[in-house]
């Protein structure tokens, strides 16, 4: 019994495109920001890839620019200038600095 052997490109396009629904997922169900711009740095890697796998090397470039790269700065500097105004609307320090202040 001989059956078909399954092409390889076809196998890592069919488990790009379930990689890429769950890391959709995981960005949907994030709740913190921070970490949804991570989540969707990593969604804009797995579609780049996909993009190769259809050959469509244009398109792919282009959602490794926007998607990986400038779409999640852009969310990190906006909760970065959200959380600095809010501290300085209450006088609080700013979160996320330089440790606690807890001395050692």
């Amino acid at each position: 019994m001989t059956g078909a052997v399954p092409n390889p490109a076809e196998v890592f396009a069919a488990v790009a495109v379930v990689l890429a629904a769950a890391v959709a997922t995981a960005a949907a169900r994030t709740r913190d920001p921070v970490r949804q711009a991570v989540v969707l740095s990593a969604l804009g890697l797995v579609l780049s890839v996909l993009f190769l796998l259809v050959q469509a090397p244009d398109v792919a470039l282009s959602q490794l620019a926007v998607g990986s790269a400038i779409t999640p700065l852009l969310i990190l500097l906006t909760v970065r200038a959200i959380r600095r105004r809010a501290a300085q609307q209450t006088g609080r320090k700013p979160e996320g600095g330089k440790g606690s202040g807890g001395g050692g």
